[in-house]
């Protein structure tokens, strides 16, 4: 425990903090010596006295100039955040390189920019190569993934990409599937290939839109698994959807945008084919307009929907049925732009314009059966049906609902379809490499209930990493016989315990959207109540200046939500009424979409849960299915196999055309990278080189976003 003690003498170099470059190096002018109150540095802009108040206060040592620029950060003789950063920054400026590893980590930083390093040259000189032998990249990754399926008997890999928003997890999970494309490409020309690349553009359309961090966001989890054949060529491809983030239909912040279709769409009105949507602007409609932004600079939403058709048309899906999935979701958009007003006495009815025809017309069902239907509810009341006028506000939430829930179905639909397009036909896949791309943890000025299930999701994967990594390591140690003490690694089932556990946070939310007069207020008064009144939970709190907001300690980041809307948003209420027109349309695609429903009230928001098993049911959600699908094809007992569980941290760092007034978001980041040092029993007499070579460093990246 001495040794960096020791280490700190004159012409040391170490870190300091600094306001403006966070960290600054800078030389000792004298040797460190137990019980000293300073050391005396020397800065590029002169001599500071640096105060120390006991060994633990000493700065942090700056690693020899030989490791500077070291392609792996396990390497490094000291692991710590200036460390990190400085070799990240070295890397990216001097030797434009945006990959490190990290040990079984492979940190990329986003360069916002096309770089010219992901050509099937570039293929090909990874392919069959040693991941120890190249340089980091994402080839390398998927090629570790690829070479131990095949030499593991076929046994399946998975590949996690994670990171926040902006960071480049598409388009990381775009290059590992064109990497799988190329080296397992079929013995004979087949078109498997092509159609699971071209899932990519549909499923960006549908699935992606603009927010505030990103242009090209993924709102929804995405699981693929690419299937290989005995000859370790790809025979087909599944895959599977989660959270999605069905609110982003009838509602988007300033500066973001709906999905990209619907902008597709309208940017198409005047093709002949689309004349008869009627479509406009799109700042003519409510569902994409409330951003402010029409425009991605840079992006062209009619060659995007060109590129789009003819994906479809790669996987099989015909222009007619192409045709009829525009004219739905050119029914959502009318759907928005329907005025629906109080009327009555005190306004406690509804009533709709003559826009619902337009909707209807589209849908293929009758106009006025959709205008009753919005403003009206059946109830069963002392064994009678009653039909009972809905408040205006009723109406619009409503019409809402409603809106997400058809876009819903058409997105389980395509994805439904895309899997039947991509499905193995030359007989059954032998094994397969699933690669995960989902959403990063997310905290914004103002956070909701998207916000909460996709830290929630988070949550789980964290569980996950930290028990395979830490449980791999220490397998390792105990293998190889070193004297090491046990450390316990910092587990997060607490809070995860407080979200879905009993009497938790889903829970409370469940039994409150089935109170007849349930409120997001009152739900919020049962956190406090249980969670804060008899004994408090350690990730739980509640904020000062408000009794409508809640405060979880995630292992990322402390998260402050907004409790408006998360009962809304949770059920998701469609009525059986407004079903059962949908399913008697004239349109064969929309009566396809919902006759496989028979329980609809409650719909439940992002598939978290829905209906009267919704206390037993949420459990069984992206998290757990995610932390199911990792358990099935994750090694944990054979430690030459762990490579193979490559997890992919996308950090965004160093980025071109912000501002100096906006923090560094690689520093936000690296705040959760930490070394994990399993320290061993020395010698009693360490030689020169002992003190500067570190026998084993291991570093795990607990990261923000």
């Amino acid at each position: 425990d001495l040794w960096p003690i020791y280490a700190h003498c004159i012409g040391a170099n170490v870190w300091v903090p600094d306001p403006d470059a966070v960290w600054v190096s800078a030389q000792l002018l004298q040797d460190y010596r137990p019980g000293e109150k300073h050391l005396l540095l020397q800065l590029s802009n002169g001599n500071v006295r640096y105060p120390v108040g006991s060994p633990s206060d000493l700065p942090p040592l700056g690693n020899p100039d030989i490791l500077e620029g070291e392609n792996d950060l396990t390497a490094l003789s000291f692991l710590h955040e200036p460390a990190v950063l400085h070799n990240l920054r070295v890397r990216f400026l001097d030797y434009s390189s945006i990959y490190t590893y990290c040990g079984i980590v492979l940190v990329a930083i986003n360069p916002y920019d096309q770089l010219p390093i992901y050509g099937e040259e570039v293929i090909d000189a990874y392919s069959g190569q040693d991941m120890a032998d190249m340089e980091p990249h994402i080839f390398s990754v998927a090629e570790e993934a690829y070479r131990t399926m095949i030499r593991s008997g076929e046994k399946n890999q998975s590949i996690i990409i994670s990171g926040e928003s902006g960071s480049g997890k598409t388009v990381s999970a775009k290059f590992t599937m064109r990497y799988f494309a190329v080296v397992g490409g079929a013995a004979q020309q087949t078109s498997v290939e092509e159609r699971v690349l071209a899932s990519n553009p549909i499923m960006e359309s549908i699935g992606n839109a603009k927010t505030t961090r990103n242009d090209n966001s993924s709102r929804f989890g995405k699981y693929i698994e690419i299937g290989f054949g005995r000859k370790g060529d790809i025979i087909g491809a599944n895959m599977r959807t989660y959270l999605l983030e069905k609110s982003r239909v009838v509602f988007q912040a300033s500066t973001e945008r709906n999905y990209h279709i619907f902008y597709q769409l309208c940017a198409s009105r005047e093709l002949p084919e689309m004349r008869s949507l009627k479509l406009d602007a799109p700042e003519n409609f409510r569902y994409t307009n409330q951003g402010g932004e029409m425009q991605i600079p840079g992006t062209d939403d009619l060659s995007d929907l060109e590129r789009t058709r003819n994906a479809f048309t790669v996987l099989g899906v015909q222009p007619d049925q192409q045709m009829e999935l525009f004219r739905i979701l050119s029914a959502v958009l009318h759907l928005g732009n329907v005025n629906i007003q109080a009327s009555g006495r005190s306004s406690d009815r509804g009533y709709i314009d003559v826009m619902i025809y337009m909707n209807a017309f589209l849908l293929g069902v009758e106009g006025s059966q959709m205008a009753h239907w919005l403003c009206h509810r059946r109830l069963a009341v002392g064994g009678e049906m009653l039909v009972k006028p809905m408040t205006g506000q009723q109406a619009v939430e409503a019409r809402d609902a409603l809106a997400k829930h058809i876009y819903g179905q058409l997105f389980a639909w395509t994805v439904q379809r895309l899997n039947s397009a991509l499905r193995a036909q030359q007989g059954r896949t032998k094994s397969f490499v699933g690669v995960l791309d989902i959403y990063g943890f997310e905290t914004f000025e103002r956070n909701s209930f998207e916000q909460f299930c996709i830290n929630y999701a988070n949550e789980k994967l964290q569980q996950q990493f930290n028990r395979h990594v830490f449980h791999l390591e220490q397998e390792e140690y105990v293998r190889e016989e070193l004297a090491w003490s046990r450390i316990e690694f910092s587990d997060n089932q607490q809070c995860i315990d407080l979200i879905e556990g009993q009497l938790g946070m889903f829970d409370l939310l469940d039994e409150e959207c089935r109170m007849p007069k349930g409120s997001d207020e009152s739900w919020v008064r049962k956190l406090y109540d249980q969670h804060l009144s008899s004994k408090p939970h350690p990730h739980f709190r509640k904020p000062r200046m408000s009794n409508s907001a809640f405060i979880v300690l995630h292992f990322a980041d402390t998260v402050q939500y907004e409790c408006d809307g998360f009962l809304d948003k949770n059920r998701d209420t469609v009525f059986e009424e407004l079903i059962n027109i949908l399913k008697a349309s004239q349109s064969e695609l929309v009566a396809e979409l919902f006759q496989q429903q028979k329980n609809v009230s409650p719909v439940a928001n992002g598939s978290i849960r829905s209906g009267k098993r919704a206390a037993r049911e949420h459990k069984l959600t992206v998290g757990f299915q995610i932390v199911k699908i990792l358990t099935l094809y994750t090694p944990h007992s054979d430690l030459d196999e762990r490579v193979t569980l490559n997890f992919i941290r996308s950090v965004q760092g160093l980025l071109k055309g912000r501002s100096n007034s906006q923090p560094s978001q690689l520093l936000m980041d690296v705040r959760r990278v930490f070394p994990v040092i399993f320290l061993y029993s020395p010698p009693p007499v360490l030689s020169a080189e002992q003190l500067v070579i570190p026998v084993s460093l291991k570093i795990s990246f607990l990261r923000k976003a």
